[in-house]
């Protein structure tokens, strides 16, 4: 997302490092796994998205459901690190645009790298990791069931750009990262991450330990390209099955019904929130 964490003009700034159905087989294993119990289908939604910093009136929703370029949207449901307020963001709202046809995206933007330039109100620590995870697991849960987002809804987990090679650093991360899916799926909520191609999204992808990693995988690559497919940047058997997620352009300023936005556009083709 351009910077829906914390602002768009900080994230720019501060973090120039940047450049950047079902699941597969593997993936329906990791989540079924974890709770027994039946979970619920999963709700796929293949198609545009957009991202925005403050999720739009009901009105602007309409307008811009109306203009049918745009079927999904994402959403920031919480996390310290969550940089804009949502004074739309509610259980009616949810039900509301779910009505009109819109496919949500639920995203939690929780704790950052301890590696990070620049500050965060929660940074990971090594000793935090696991402990911070499932905390913010919970409350991203919390958050989600509150605005109506049923359990087998997505959360994806926003992690911006770090350096994936200071090894410590990768290490706290993906620590975080397992704790916060694996309190995901405890819950019947399944794990999803955003982050970017270059960094974040690609210690997941290239992590030679999957345990406990999200299922499906939302990347940054800013290359103007709407494909989940022939700009991925990682092997073609990973993420399969509707499990991917590409912002392929951000601050995009748009008018649609006779409301403007300033988004960042997604192609998408994975989980979305279960709403009603």
């Amino acid at each position: 997302m351009a910077e829906h964490r914390q602002s768009r003009k900080r994230r720019y700034i501060t973090w120039g490092v940047a450049g950047a159905a079902v699941l597969a087989g593997a993936g329906i294993a990791a989540q079924t796994s974890m709770a027994a119990t039946t979970w619920p289908a999963q709700k796929t939604y293949t198609g545009r998205a957009f991202d925005a910093c403050t999720a739009p009136s009901s009105a602007a929703m309409k307008a811009w459901k109306t203009d049918g370029y745009y079927g999904g949207a994402a959403v920031y449901v919480g996390g310290k690190n969550r940089g804009c307020a949502q004074p739309n963001l509610t259980a009616s709202w949810v039900k509301s645009v779910n009505t009109l046809g819109w496919k949500l995206i639920p995203l939690y933007v929780g704790a950052q790298p301890p590696c990070q330039t620049g500050s965060s109100p929660e940074k990971i620590t090594a000793a935090t990791a696991t402990s911070l995870g499932a905390k913010d697991g919970a409350d991203a849960v919390a958050k989600a069931s509150a605005l109506g987002m049923k359990a087998g809804s997505p959360i994806y987990l926003d992690m911006e750009a770090y350096d994936i090679t200071d090894k410590a650093c990768n290490d706290a991360v993906l620590a975080y990262v397992r704790s916060f899916t694996k309190t995901l799926r405890a819950k019947i909520y399944r794990g999803g991450y955003y982050g970017f191609s270059s960094s974040s999204a690609k210690a997941i992808a290239t992590a030679t330990n999957k345990t406990d990693l999200p299922g499906n995988l939302w990347y940054a690559l800013w290359d103007g390209k709407y494909t989940t497919t022939t700009d991925w940047p990682w092997g073609a058997t990973q993420f399969t099955n509707h499990s991917r997620g590409h912002q392929y352009q951000v601050n995009s300023k748009e008018t649609r019904g006779g409301y403007t936005i300033t988004v960042d556009r997604d192609a998408w083709d994975a989980p979305v929130a279960i709403v009603g």
